[in-house]
């Protein structure tokens, strides 16, 4: 589980490193990278819950 826990802080750093200092001209395309990302991150959480409740099963 503490792997998991890494790459989520790793994923975060870089939400907040990309929207601090890599931001698109565009801001249509910016809020699509927005979007994106976010969907990935919660993505990720959703994943870290299965795998923990899939854990606590066994």
């Amino acid at each position: 589980m503490k792997s998991h826990l890494v790459i989520f802080a790793v994923l975060i750093a870089g939400f907040i490193i990309y929207n601090f200092f890599f931001k698109l001209e565009d801001d249509r395309s910016d809020t699509v990278v927005n979007i994106v990302y976010a969907s990935v991150l919660f993505g990720y959480i959703s994943f870290m819950a299965y795998a923990l409740l899939r854990k606590m099963k066994k």
